[in-house]
């Protein structure tokens, strides 16, 4: 599975990365801005997109939208990776079409289960 990780924080991205690769064997595909985000789903469709709310140049619900607006990403599954819920925008952006959340931290054995625990979600 190719997961996309969209993180400004380089720490959080390769500890994601590491944990994504080593526990589950999955090609992660790593991306520090939400600009980037969009221009590299397009270019690598993902299987899923892990992203994170807070980004440079374009911000997670942004993305999210552009995603879902592109027909070559549109189908892509984005799961939310944040820290805090205290605004209550994350069930505007499952509204929005995010296939689920993971509030960080995360428990790193975990991961991988709860990203396919997400998908299964959305497939049943």
């Amino acid at each position: 599975m190719k997961v996309m990780v969209v993180d400004d924080d380089p720490a959080t991205r390769l500890v994601t990365a590491i944990v994504l690769e080593e526990t589950a064997g999955f090609e992660v595909v790593q991306v520090e801005s939400g600009l980037k985000a969009v221009e590299e789903a397009r270019r690598e469709l993902p299987d899923v997109i892990l992203l994170d709310l807070v980004l440079p140049e374009l911000d997670g619900p942004e993305v999210l939208q552009q995603i879902r607006s592109d027909e070559q990403t549109r189908s892509i599954p984005v799961i939310l990776h944040t820290a805090d819920d205290e605004s209550g925008g994350l069930r505007q952006l499952m509204d929005l079409g995010a296939a689920g959340f993971i509030l960080k931290p995360f428990d790193p054995l975990r991961l991988a289960q709860e990203i396919v625990r997400i998908l299964d979600r959305g497939h049943s």
